[in-house]
């Protein structure tokens, strides 16, 4: 397993020099291409996925390159892996994955699309046979769930094929500037977490329900399925460009995010299904 010390963007970037990609203005193109996505987003993002994708690979090996990408939205991130021979499965709500542009660059870089409603119930991905996909795209999702995740969880299980990994982003919530260390907030007495005005002001899908720290994400693969082995764990670095220059003003909270992996802004965890002997065994409550 990777120490919990960290990978910065430079060193993730460093981690496999074959690896390449396009420039952001390319991967660009290829949306626009086919009526555009929400390029805003891609533009901020786009060197999460290029960092993403360069610290899986640089222990994955090429093992396997059935790809399922849950919550693909426009496929900023699973088209990466289809430009890199990955056959890759989409999956979003209806909304998002069939509209005209998803499906016109789906058709034209080999993505298979699949709708699903509601993940709490993962009907559109039962049909699948089990030992689908060598790897799961679970970016920047995990936040975001409102519901009990244990019946998705499971589908998920069976979809992965043995010694398959589940790719794992989300924001650490010990991050430098984050809603932990919200010292205004807390004397106010006004709580933690979702703030009522993000409850009351945006869809649901909107605000990140709960943050993790990685200890927590420990945790929540292991109350899971003894089947599940964490690979690895990392505090990432912000995922500015290394060429650009900070403003003065962030160059003191960036050092210390370099000296202090826990205040780092994101976490990367890998977990590998190693087996089939026990299954889902967590059972909500009521």
């Amino acid at each position: 397993m990777h120490p919990e010390g960290g990978a910065g963007v430079q060193a993730a970037r460093a981690a496999n020099g074959a690896t390449t990609f396009p420039s952001a203005a390319e991967y660009a193109a290829r949306f626009t291409a086919h009526g555009g996505a929400d390029l805003h987003y891609l533009a901020i993002h786009y060197r999460r996925f290029c960092v993403t994708k360069t610290i899986f690979e640089s222990t994955w090996r090429q093992r396997g390159r059935r790809l399922l990408d849950i919550g693909a939205h426009f496929l900023h991130h699973s088209l990466l892996y289809a430009l890199d021979g990955y056959a890759v499965t989409a999956v979003d709500l209806p909304q998002a994955i069939s509209s005209p542009q998803t499906a016109a660059l789906a058709r034209a870089s080999g993505i298979t699309l699949i709708e699903n409603d509601d993940l709490e119930d993962p009907a559109g991905l039962r049909r699948l046979p089990e030992g689908s996909f060598d790897v799961i795209l679970f970016t920047e999702i995990i936040e975001h769930l409102t519901f009990n995740p244990v019946a998705m969880w499971r589908e998920l299980h069976r979809l992965l094929a043995v010694g398959g990994r589940i790719v794992i982003t989300t924001p650490n919530h010990y991050a430098l500037g984050g809603r932990f260390w919200d010292l205004r907030r807390g004397l106010g007495r006004m709580g933690g977490g979702v703030t009522v005005d993000e409850i009351v002001g945006r869809h649901t899908l909107g605000q990140h329900w709960k943050e993790y720290s990685l200890g927590e994400l420990r945790r929540y693969f292991e109350l899971l399925s003894p089947d599940f082995v964490i690979r690895k764990a990392l505090y990432v670095e912000a995922f500015d460009d290394p060429e650009a220059r900070l403003p003065l003003r962030m160059r003191p909270g960036r050092f210390l995010c370099r000296a202090v992996p826990l205040l780092r802004p994101n976490l990367h965890m890998e977990v590998e299904l190693t087996g089939r002997q026990h299954g889902i065994v967590a059972v909500p409550r009521w």
